[in-house]
């Protein structure tokens, strides 16, 4: 009998984590409010995801700007590419 052990680290399925495909993650959320933040530094993002497409980029309506938490101001209309 042969056991497969998945390839996550050991401290993940310790924790019960369960990988998620984020496309049709965000898909499903097409509408509602999320806040996305940067890969780098404080910036976030928050506003309705209007649509993402297959690169993951995401434009999102209604935005506002926080840097290291601070609203600062707001945006409308944002496109943040995926690089």
């Amino acid at each position: 009998m042969s056991v497969r052990i998945p390839s996550l680290p050991l401290y993940l399925l310790l924790l019960g984590f369960q990988p998620v495909n984020p496309r049709p993650f965000l898909q499903a959320r097409v509408g509602t409010e999320l806040i996305i933040r940067l890969k780098w530094g404080q910036t976030e993002y928050k506003g309705k995801l209007e649509s993402i497409d297959s690169y993951m980029n995401v434009l999102l309506r209604d935005t506002e700007e926080f840097i290291d938490g601070k609203n600062t101001g707001t945006l409308g209309l944002v496109l943040i590419r995926c690089v």
